[in-house]
């Protein structure tokens, strides 16, 4: 698209050493570096267990990991061009992983069949460079094992899942309903909090036994209140993975000990959000920050007020990227939304 500056690719990366989950080096933290998985450069035994023939480990969920749209023709079918290119895309800036089926993702709007599609050409596309982790919630706990199995079967090494919604239910439930998936779905799980989307807030306390569950391996936190965070971090310690699920507090929550996010704006950026995390775990702190600061002029249209999905699809369509329209009765951007969009990729230096 005219006026589009392409990104240059990220530069190539070895794998540095001594990975600490939640613990951090020099003036910012103290402790170790963590060490970066995923990123091109590594030896291919690496690549082929991250992205290959094994699940993924706790030790193995960092970084920065695009939650992808799903694209979608102007009819409302998906889109599968579009898919591989956007799965290139990402990969080309340097991500640790991809997330499918998520909210970026217009899961709610995804038939089961769409779902185990969608997943299987993004793992089909990435052919092991990064694991794909898959979103699977559902507001059952069968219905959740079952889309489970069919990302196992489509080439995920993980999926992710949300409480469920509709229903209020007490902590009790929800432990169970987790236990009981990480029990049966064949893969590693991902805890996802959510509540203002889903009502079923995921707090510490139950985040912390459920860390103890055989084969749940870490979280994407969403909840807008950062002390959650900072709490659950407290209480599990190094042996579970706490990645942010909000943009705007990506920086903020590699200071206190997360370990990487999964991300909106990665989908667009992914090179600019690679180069945030490099810069922080390479000790670049005030890099960082800077960078994060910068980015915030777009993050602030990716999160939940007045909705994320369509600005992230504006966002990829001036850059001449496939996104497609949302589905109904997703809103779609106002003009206004539309140019402060592109004033901020102008400003990020990816429009002129």
């Amino acid at each position: 698209m005219e006026g589009w500056v392409r990104p240059k690719p990220a530069p190539e990366k070895a794998v540095a050493t001594d990975a600490t989950p939640g613990g951090w080096s020099d003036e910012c933290l103290g402790g170790h570096r963590p060490r970066i998985v995923g990123e091109r450069g590594t030896g291919i035994d690496t690549l082929l267990h991250l992205g290959g023939r094994e699940p993924m480990k706790t030790e193995d969920l960092r970084g920065v990991i695009p939650a992808i749209v799903t694209p979608f023709t102007e009819d409302g079918e998906v889109n599968e061009s579009g898919l591989r290119k956007l799965t290139d895309y990402v990969i080309d800036g340097g991500v640790h992983g991809i997330m499918t089926s998520g909210g970026t993702g217009e899961f709610p709007h995804l038939s089961r069949e769409e779902k185990r599609f969608v997943t299987s050409v993004v793992a089909g596309q990435a052919r092991g460079r990064v694991p794909v982790i898959a979103g699977t919630a559902a507001c059952s706990t069968r219905e959740t094992i079952l889309l489970s199995q069919d990302a196992k079967e489509a080439g995920a090494k993980a999926v992710i899942v949300t409480a469920p919604y509709y229903f209020m239910l007490p902590e009790e439930a929800l432990f169970d309903h987790y236990r009981d998936i990480a029990n049966e779905a064949g893969l590693p799980l991902v805890l996802y909090n959510n509540p203002t989307y889903t009502g079923n807030d995921l707090r510490p306390q139950l985040v912390a036994k459920l860390a103890s569950v055989p084969g749940i391996i870490g979280m994407k936190q969403s909840n807008a209140d950062m002390g959650q965070l900072v709490e659950v971090i407290r209480l599990v310690g190094s042996n579970f993975a706490v990645l942010t699920g909000i943009d705007s507090q990506f920086y903020p929550s590699l200071c206190v000990g997360g370990v990487g996010i999964f991300s909106t704006a990665a989908s667009v950026v992914p090179q600019l959000m690679v180069e945030l995390y490099d810069a922080f775990v390479e000790g670049r702190y005030q890099t960082a920050h800077e960078l994060h600061m910068r980015l915030q002029a777009l993050n602030r249209f990716l999160e939940y007020d007045p909705g994320y999905v369509a600005p992230c699809k504006e966002a990829l369509g001036l850059l001449g990227l496939p996104a497609g329209p949302v589905r109904s009765p997703l809103p779609k951007v106002s003009g206004e939304e539309r140019a402060g969009i592109r004033q901020a990729l102008v400003d990020l230096g990816l429009l002129h």
